[in-house]
């Protein structure tokens, strides 16, 4: 069974809503009327009786009651669904209205200023029962007034009939009146699926317009265009990235297809076919490096990578790459510096290997007699690692840049080189994300620093 639509939805909400005020609203005024109507007979039967005993109260013997029976006659003939009967204190009837009915015992000795009612064939009858007290009488009187409340009976019923025939046309009115307003409620929400719908790789720059959306589906839209613009920039990140794979891996095939078809041109000797085959050698390295980091890049992107836990300390880390790099620095006058000391718990080889392309990085781009400066400082809340070195100073623009993939600050450098494919940041950052981290880059006053900060786990 599939599920309702939203619109339905609202539909039947609007319905419900609908026939529930009206219910509430119908049984409340049923029941108010009912109370009014039984007031007004109790109000007219208290009435009778009073008038009833105030002439039998002048009466003072039997001769004299049977000249008031013509007034009693006419006070109640006036009501023309009023009857009443007096019965002497033996039970014999001393006056009866032609129209009235035979009264069951029980209420015959009913309290006075009770209402009682029963049912008799098709007619509904309310009552009440009196003592009269007629002088020289020794035993009072009964006096029995019964009011036919048929009409009235006929008349709730006809009223709740009405009722629910104007609750199912009021709740169909309310469905049809509930679809129109939510179809148009939920224009908005219509746009967005079509926006949705037609969303291709050319179509990602589309965006909602904000005007005709009512303010409770604002967020919505707000969301839903900030997530195609995350789209729009991913996808034209990862076609720049296609674009640069093709361009990183042109220069070395190339290569190697230019070195062999010069040596194919003609005979060679043997020590010409093992020049080319080293230099090739070199060529297919640089490639397979390149493969390994873009596959180390991808498994990053998947969450597959998952770090040790073991306990380092980043200044041993860091004196072991100095070591690893101290000829290189010698050569070109730079030198190393290390200040203070903490720990991190992680991977030793993967943080090795961020670090160790922090480190490249700064070498490769520090003026000959300068020093690198590496700054550890732990406090009790996180790890910081800073490594500084002078230098042309980045622009703010590509700062933000510099750890995509293949992405290069100095435009002759695009092309690619044999030491450098421009994914060694990118690699970087991967690694510290991973241990739960974050990596920043400052540049300013010929200072470049790259800066690494390693929360503690609570």
């Amino acid at each position: 069974m599939k599920h309702l639509s939203l619109t339905a939805r609202m539909s039947l909400m609007f319905m419900s809503a609908v026939i529930a005020v009206l219910t509430v609203a119908g049984l409340s005024f049923n029941m108010l009327s009912q109370h009014h109507f039984k007031m007004l007979d109790r109000q007219a039967l208290v009435e009778k009786l009073e008038s009833a005993k105030h002439i039998l109260n002048n009466a003072r013997s039997g001769a004299s009651l049977s000249e008031e029976l013509p007034q009693l006659r006419a006070l109640l003939g006036a009501h023309q669904d009023l009857a009443a009967t007096i019965l002497a204190s033996d039970g014999a009837v001393l006056f009866s209205d032609p129209r009235a009915v035979e009264v069951p015992e029980r209420f015959r000795r009913a309290d006075e200023q009770s209402m009682w009612e029963w049912q008799k064939d098709e007619h509904m009858y309310r009552g009440m029962t009196a003592q009269i007290s007629v002088t020289d009488q020794p035993e009072p009187l009964t006096a029995l007034l019964i009011l036919d409340v048929t009409n009235h009976t006929h008349f709730f019923d006809t009223l709740q009939r009405w009722f629910w025939i104007g609750l199912v046309i009021s709740a169909l009115v309310s469905a049809a009146l509930g679809w129109v307003v939510a179809r148009s409620g939920l224009r908005p929400l219509r746009q967005v699926t079509r926006v949705a719908t037609g969303m291709s790789a050319r179509s990602l720059q589309e965006r909602i317009p904000l005007e005709p959306v009512p303010q409770e589906l604002q967020q919505l839209v707000l969301s839903f265009n900030a997530m195609l613009a995350r789209l729009e920039e991913a996808f034209i990140r990862l076609s720049n990235f296609s674009a640069d794979i093709a361009h990183e891996l042109r220069t070395p095939v190339s290569n190697l297809m230019t070195h062999t078809e010069v040596v194919l041109s003609k005979k060679r000797d043997i020590n010409a076919y093992e020049e080319n085959l080293y230099s090739n050698l070199e060529e297919l390295k640089r490639m397979s490096r390149m493969i390994d980091d873009m596959l180390f890049l991808a498994k990053a992107d998947n969450g597959l990578i998952i770090p040790e836990q073991a306990r380092i300390e980043l200044a041993d880390v860091v004196f072991k790459l100095f070591d690893y790099y101290h000829l290189l620095a010698e050569e070109r006058g730079i030198e190393l510096s290390l200040t203070g000391k903490g720990q991190v718990l992680g991977d030793r080889l993967m943080l090795d290997r961020a670090l160790s392309n922090l480190l490249s990085n700064a070498l490769r781009y520090t003026p000959a007699g300068k020093t690198i400066s590496v700054l550890i400082r732990q406090t009790a809340d996180s790890t910081t690692f800073s490594i500084e070195n002078p230098g042309n100073t980045i622009s703010s623009e590509h700062l933000e840049k510099l750890f995509d993939r293949f992405y290069r600050v100095d435009p002759a450098r695009r092309e690619g080189s044999p030491s450098n494919a421009g994914l060694g940041l990118a690699i970087t950052r991967s690694i510290i994300e991973a241990h739960k981290g974050r990596i920043w880059c400052t540049s300013a006053a010929g200072l470049t620093g790259f800066h690494i900060e390693f929360p503690h786990s609570s």
